[in-house]
Formats: C-alpha cells, structure tokens, sequence
C-alpha cells in the first residue's frame, strides 16, 4: 500500500467529516456512501502493555434499538454476517468475530470475487486476490469499527496484507492480546539470496513467511528439464518435485519465521530434509498451472523440525503432506556483510553424521532492511 494508501489515511485524522457526498475529498472522491465521525468508545476493548494476558470484553448491553441499528448497517451483508454479528454484541465471544470480518469483507468485493472467501482462505491477498484498493479498505475498516464497537489505530492498518491478517489483527484486539508481528512478504530475488537452493532446482517464484505459517507460488512453465521425460507428450508435474517445493518452503521457513536462540541463526547449509508421511496427491499438474503451497510448524526444536504442508491450484486440492520433517542446526550470529549468492544444492537426504555449528549472518532481515 503505496503513497495513496497514505494520503487516504488522512482522511480519518479530520474529525467529524462527512463523506458521503461523492465531492472531492484530498483529490479522491468516494464511490460509495461512508460516513465517518470522530466518538469516543469506554467500552472498547483496551491492552495492558505490562502483561500478555487476554482482558475479556464486556459487552454492552444490546437493546432492539442497537439491533435495529445492526440491521441497517449490514444490510448489503450476508444474514449470517448480521448472526455473527448479533451474537458478539449479545455476548462478547470473540468466536463470532471471523464470520462477521469476511462478511464485511465480502460485501465490499466485486461479485465475480466472491467466491474466492467461500473456502475461508486466509492467505488471500486484499490487494492482489480480492482487488481491495486503498478507499475500499477504509470503508471495511469503519464499517468494522461500527458493527464491532472497537478502535483501529492508522499505524495498525499498514501491515494488513491478507484476510488472515485482518482476522488475526481483529482477534488479538477484541481479546486484548499483543498484536503479531507482520507477514514478511519475499520476492523471488530475496529467495535466492537466502535459500540454500538455487535454480534450476527452485520452486518458489514468491513467498510469505509468519510467526505461524508459510506460503508460496510456483508456476509450472512447460520449461522444467524433468518435464521432458514426465511424461512422454504428456508433461505432468511429478510429485517428489511438488514436495521438493514444499520442503524448500519450510526451509524458508527455519530461515525468516523460526525464533532461534538469542546470538544464533539457522545455519542454511546445514537443513537436511528427513522424511515424509501421510501424503496424498488429488490433482495432475501441468504446465501453465500455479501451485500455491502452504506450511504450518508443528514441533519446531533443534535439531528437528515438522510441518504440515498442502498444495492447490486454484480451490482445487493438489497434494497434502500430513508430516515433513527436516532437522537443522544454528549457528553463530556475527557482524558481516551479505552474501549475494548462497550455497547451491537441494533439500537433500541425511546421510548420517551431526550438523556441525558453524559462523553466519542471518540472511534476509539485513537484506531487507538494508
């Protein structure tokens, strides 16, 4: 979200503005009927900075004029978005709060979008995926003020990349919990530079990474040296390659999500992949398709790491890995530049023998904030 995103923040500094006119406003005109006015909420949910406990809302008592008032503003929404939301006024249970955000978000995505949220994907992008422009995402964000009778901060939307960003940011201020550090989001030029794969053995072209999760793209070209012979006039991508892919991305992973030791790093010449159980192919792959994989930790202690992992093309399911192992090693962090180009190779089998510890800089946090 760019200078505009910027500009449009603005916006809500200025108290008591009407914006419902379809006038100018800073150089932007606003499509849609919005209304913003500066109040001031006691009863929203506060943090306490001193501790990690969750403080519990106390919801308000909700009478049939705020249930009518409910109505009329979700009335563009799902009626099981008002429910959700009817529910959490009643009660305060922060259960009801996802139906009531992709609701609200639906109600704003263009028709032929829609079903995109059917499945609940919470790695679909806002901008990207949803074509949610910087004006369409302030108009979620009042109307989810509103509906949940909460605060959102300017500084806090920056970093609200996906829906499951927004559900988790959500979450974590009705329960009064600190809120989770953003999605890195890593272009393929910062893969390479960190990844101890390289191509032509590389099946990331973009990624994600999170406290609690990854993701990736890979687009089959038809131009794959394996895709020659697998199989003859019938190119098909093999699925030892599909969870190649999924290996590479917890390897990412242990590079940019995993919290090490204090004064050490994933040393990345020294993750080996171990094995893999429960695994189940739904899909052919062929060329032109996009694979877009997923990784969630399960155990994660050195030497050993697990993860589930999940391909799909589109909503289709691909491949699911129930269990991918990999062990690793840490090393030491010192002060030293960057390397453009890392080691080569591929998420290899162990062939016994201890990972040995060994002197590294971690790769990508100086790349990116250099």
């Amino acid at each position: 979200m760019g200078l505009e995103y910027l500009e449009i923040l603005n916006l809500r500094e200025a108290a008591g503005i009407e914006l419902g006119d379809g006038r100018p406003r800073n150089g932007f005109t606003f499509r849609r009927s919005v209304t913003y006015k500066k109040r001031i909420m006691p009863d929203a949910v506060s943090t306490n900075p001193g501790t990690n406990k969750s403080i519990p809302p106390i919801p308000k008592p909700f009478a049939p004029e705020d249930e009518t008032a409910l109505r009329e503003a979700l009335k563009r929404c799902s009626p099981s978005t008002f429910e959700a939301a009817v529910q959490f006024r009643k009660t305060g249970n922060p259960e009801h709060v996802p139906a009531v955000v992709i609701g609200v978000i639906e109600r704003f995505v263009e028709p032929d979008l829609r079903m995109k949220l059917k499945d609940a994907d919470d790695d679909l992008r806002l901008i990207e995926d949803l074509g949610i422009d910087s004006l369409t995402m302030m108009e979620i964000v009042i109307l989810v003020e509103d509906v949940l009778q909460m605060t959102i901060n300017n500084d806090e939307l920056r970093n609200l990349r996906t829906v499951g960003d927004v559900k988790t940011f959500i979450d974590c201020k009705i329960r009064g919990l600190p809120l989770p550090k953003p999605t890195k989001f890593i272009p393929i030029e910062h893969i390479g530079a960190v990844m101890p794969i390289q191509p032509p053995f590389l099946f990331l072209n973009e990624a994600s990474v999170s406290s609690t999760a990854a993701n990736g793209k890979y687009k089959i070209t038809g131009q794959e040296f394996f895709l020659q012979g697998h199989f003859k006039n019938n190119p098909v991508m093999p699925a030892s390659i599909m969870l190649e892919a999924l290996g590479q991305l917890a390897v990412l992973y242990l590079l940019e999500g995993h919290i090490p030791e204090p004064g050490k790093a994933v040393n990345s010449a020294q993750i080996f992949f171990t094995g893999c159980e429960g695994v189940r192919a739904h899909r052919l792959c062929k060329p032109g398709d996009i694979l877009t994989l997923s990784i969630k930790p399960k155990r994660n202690k050195m030497p050993l790491a697990t993860f589930e992992g999940a391909i799909r093309v589109g909503q289709e399911k691909a491949v699911i890995a129930e269990e991918i192992s990999l062990i690793f090693a840490y090393a030491d962090v010192v002060d030293a530049p960057v390397p453009i180009n890392g080691p080569t190779g591929h998420v290899g089998t162990v062939n016994g023998g201890t990972p040995a510890t060994s002197v590294i800089t971690p790769p990508l946090r100086v790349a990116m904030n250099a």
